[in-house]
Parts: structure tokens; sequence; C-alpha cells
């Protein structure tokens, strides 16, 4: 945040990092696509990085050996928040509780890391729009919900992500500055190499940037391909692949290994991707760039407003034009998502702001620009309560977490209440559960306690009744393919829809919001039942009973095997 920064603008600015940091905390667990680099992040903070017998260590210690996915992927984002978690290790021990704080914690990292890229990029749309458009930006970011709730969240793209957004603030900061002078070549020339790193070592993609990036600026004649264009792109090069081959030879015991161009080869020359779904090529702007805007002010009003504007139409137009041109190419490849694309949400939330703060500041001149004004404002508030909804809703959606946590829970109260040191638990997870919130956070220390766990996926080990033998707590699915004679202990449910029901007046639930357990006592409880309380009036007053309701159903089922009996 710059000097000239009034108070207004560092409590927004504070609370667009509050709110990312409560998205996590209020969603704690994680998701399969995660997986690998919270694996990674706990397996460097717990078992440290080997000096001597490297191979041998990293094969009895590290996950990705025996689960190394369908293609290598990157350690540097994970090394480079474990190196920043590193001066808090000596405040968590080996229980799982502390060790979920470490989790948390390394989520906590990279969502501060992302938030300040935000902040910066505020810098620039202060800059090219003024300093009522940056307040706008920040009450649009924070009211959008993707950016909010992955910001922390260990996805590469989220790694890549605040390396995309500098690299954009000073491609903004270098268009609002003279083009010959020798501070906006060093813009440019900055930003182009950061584009470059963060495309060799964490998201192939953001080649695509890259070039778009890059020929806009020759277009508008503001580089020079010999003396900015080509050194930035070799000094990038050369910083990114040192970087990743390094490092990731090292943790992969392969040497020379490039994981993101053997991603690339996989998934793209090889057509991989489209394994795992195909959309039609008009995805991303139909669908997917409305949904991570949130606010369809921002995109129906706000940003055509900024382009046919005097005097925001050529920054706006400058800023927009290659990010749109990324995700017309990238649209040509038929697998879609739509984290691939959200390095251009801070840009377009610019442009956005530039439109907002046009009409806000004459919002006294014409009766239309009052009715946008107050539109706007609305729409703020209406994004901000659906952002919450899905919130909630997403918290909803990682059984595999809470049913671990929950198996802990139990157990410790249960040897709290017979007076037991510890009870041996050897658990199995199954696939869901490991994709659905399990970590190594999440369990306990396996060199300290008797705990022991395993993801084991052969189908034909799964069928063997001596397979099952060998464990005590089971997280699973479907338990009626767990062999053997077992007990349910209890049952983590997932969100599975919305539906219009009629709910009973003096219903103690309600089912309007269902509480759900939220790991390491973090809860929502007292917002919840306040809202039930909204609830239960309205219903009695308006609608008759009905209301919209979450509905439920059970994921995961926490077995115990019954003593005595296989």
């Amino acid at each position: 945040m710059s000097g000239n920064t009034g108070p207004w603008d560092v409590a927004l600015s504070l609370v667009l990092g509050f709110w990312i940091q409560l998205h996590h905390f209020l969603a704690p667990y994680t998701k399969v696509e995660e997986s690998f680099n919270v694996q990674a992040i706990h397996d460097i903070t717990t078992h440290g990085i080997p000096s001597k017998d490297v191979a041998s260590f990293l094969q009895v210690n590290y996950d990705h050996f025996t689960f190394p996915g369908p293609v290598p992927r990157t350690f540097v984002g994970a090394a480079a928040v474990a190196g920043l978690m590193s001066p808090y290790s000596s405040v968590f021990d080996s229980e799982a509780h502390e060790r979920y704080l470490y989790q948390l914690l390394a989520r906590v990292t990279l969502g501060t890391v992302n938030t300040v890229a935000l902040w910066y990029f505020r810098q620039a749309v202060d800059t090219a729009y003024g300093k009522v458009a940056g307040r706008w930006y920040i009450l649009l970011q924070a009211t959008q919900f993707h950016v909010m709730f992955y910001a922390s969240r260990t996805l590469p793209n989220m790694f890549a992500f605040g390396l995309t957004t500098i690299a954009l603030r000073n491609l903004i900061l270098g268009q609002a500055t003279a083009s010959k002078s020798q501070k906006a070549s060093r813009r440019r020339s900055s930003a182009l190499v950061l584009l470059t790193i963060a495309g060799v070592i964490f998201r192939s993609e953001i080649a695509i940037l890259l070039a778009t990036q890059t020929a806009y600026l020759l277009f508008q004649g503001r580089t020079s391909l010999v003396k900015e264009v080509i050194p930035a792109g070799l000094l990038g090069a050369i910083i990114g692949l040192t970087i990743t081959v390094s490092v990731d030879s090292f943790f992969w015991q392969k040497f020379p290994l490039w994981p993101e161009w053997v991603g690339f080869h996989y998934n793209t020359i090889q057509g991989k991707s489209s394994d795992w779904g195909t959309s039609p090529w008009h995805f991303y702007f139909i669908n997917a760039i409305p949904r991570l805007l949130m606010n369809p002010m921002t995109y129906l009003v706000c940003i055509p407003t900024a382009l046919t504007s005097r005097a925001t139409r050529k920054t706006s137009i400058s800023i927009l034009a290659p990010l749109l041109a990324f995700v017309a190419i990238y649209s040509i490849l038929p697998h879609k998502e739509w984290r691939f694309i959200i390095y251009i949400v801070p840009g377009l939330t610019a442009v956005a702001a530039g439109g907002a703060s046009w009409i806000w500041t004459r919002r006294s001149k014409t009766a239309l620009y009052r009715l946008l004004s107050v539109l706007l404002v609305a729409s703020l508030l209406v994004s901000f309560l659906a952002s919450m909804g899905l919130l909630y809703i997403s918290s909803l959606n990682y059984p595999g977490g809470a049913a671990l946590t929950r198996l802990h829970e139990i157990v410790d109260t249960s040897n709290n209440n017979s007076n037991k040191s510890s009870e041996p638990g050897a658990v199995y997870m199954d696939n869901l559960a490991c994709q659905t919130g399990v970590t190594r956070f999440l369990e306990k220390d396996t060199t300290t306690t008797p705990w022991r766990y395993d993801k084991t996926e052969d189908e034909s080990r799964l069928l063997d009744p001596a397979f099952w033998d060998r464990f005590d707590y089971a997280l699973v699915e479907r338990p009626e393919r767990v062999i053997g004679s077992w007990e349910v202990l209890d049952t983590v449910s997932a969100y599975a829809g919305v539906g219009i029901s009629r709910l009973e007046a003096d219903d103690e639930g309600w089912n309007a919001a269902p509480l759900q357990p939220r790991g390491i006592g973090l809860t929502v409880n007292p917002l919840l039942k306040a809202y039930n309380r909204v609830t239960a009036f309205a219903r009695q007053r308006f609608t008759r009973g009905l209301w919209p309701v979450l509905r439920l159903e059970p994921r995961v089922y926490i077995l115990k095997k019954q003593q005595g009996r296989a």
C-alpha cells in the first residue's frame, strides 16, 4: 500500500486480508486437487530435507513416492511455503490437533502471500483510475467468491496467482508511464520475467497469457523485441528452469526433471486432459467469467461503462484486450476449468472498478447515475450474501477431513472416559475420504503413537478378508463393501443440493442451515442460529412454512470393528 493511502483505504485493504483468511478458517479442509502440495508441505516440515541417504529417506518418509499421481508435480511452491512457516515449527507438537494447526498455518501463509499481491495490485488501480476506483476494486474483489475462497488453497494455480497478479500490476503501471522512460521499461521487463517464471514452474497455460501480453505491447509499440522481450523471456526462463529443475530433480530423484513440461506433454500434447471432461468453446466467456466476477453489475454495467467513457477507455482496453485474448486462445483446448483462467480476475475487476468509480463520482449529476449508484451498492450486498452462502455450502463438501477429525475426537473421548493413555488405532481411509479432506496433517504422528493409516486403492486387496483384519477403524463411503463385522460410530454428511421444504415452526434445528461440526472447534454456529431464528420468523409470518433448505446426504461412515468378531 502506498504512502498516500488514507485510513479508509488501509481499513479496506485489511478487510480484504481478513476476508480471505475467514474463508480459510470456515472451510479448513482440502480436496484432492490441493492434496499434492499439502502432503509435500507436511513432509518437508515434518521430516525435513535430507542431506544424506536422500533416495532411501524420501522413499520412506515422503508421500509422493507412495502416491505419485499420473505425472510429477513441482515441489517449488510447497518448499517456499514450508520455508516461510519454518520460524513457527517449534510451536506445534506431534498431537493431531497441533499438526492440524500446522496445516492451517500453511494455508494462512499462502493466503497472506496472495493478499499482499492483491494489495499491491490495488496500487495500480489507484494509479490507472484514481483512489475512488481503488476502493471500489477492494469492494468488488472482496465480494467475489472464488478468489477469496481459493487464495489460501494449495492449488498450483494459486501459487502462480501472486506472480501473475504482480506482473499485471507492473504492466498497468507501465501503461501509466511514458513508454520510453526507464521506469516503464523496468516495469514491463519485470512483468514478463514474472509471467515466464510462473509459467515455467507452476502452470504452462500462463505461456499463452505471456504471449498475448507481449503481442499487445508490441502492437502498441511500447516495447522492443530485442531490448526488452527477448532478454526478459530468457532471464525468466533461466530463473524458472534453474529453480524447478534443481528442486524437483532432488525431490523426485530424477534428473533432469521439469514437471510442468511433463504435465504439459501429458495433458495437452497427448490430450489426456480430455479424460477429465470437455466443455464447449464458449464455456469461459458464458459460464466461468460471470461466475468468477460474481456480481452481474461488473460485467453488464461497470466494464461497458469503463470501455465507453472517454477518460477510462484507453486504459481499460489495454488491460482487457490481452486478458480476453488469452481466454479466447485457451478456449481451443477441450478440457476447461475456471481455475485455469483465474489470473484474469484482478484485471477484469480493476476495469469494473474504473467503471464503478465513473458512475459513483457522477451520482449527483443525473437520475441515471443515481439509479446505477444505488444498484451498485445493492449488488455489493447481494454478492456478499451470495458469497457467504457459497462459503457455507462449500464448507460442507469435505466429509473426509471432518470424518478423520471426528474419529480422533471419539477415540480421545473414549480413552479419557476409561482412563486409557492411548488406544491403538489402525485406520483404513477410502478414496472418497482421501479426496475430500484427509491429509497427513490430520493424522496422528505414527512415530510416537500407535496409530496407523492406510489408503489402499487396489480392488483385489480390498476383496481379501485378511486385508480388513488389520484395521480397527474405517472411513468409507460404502460400508457394505467392508468385509467383517463393524459398527457405525458416526456418519459425516455432505452437501447434496438445495430444495424448498415446509418446515415446522417448532423444529429445533429447522434445517434451514444444517449445523455441521468444524475441525478443531472452528464453527459458525452462532451465525447459523441467528439465521435460523430469522428464517423461523419469516416462515411463520410470510411463507406458511416454506423455505429454501440445504439437503445433506451421508457421505463418509466412521466404522469400528466389533471386538472378538472378524
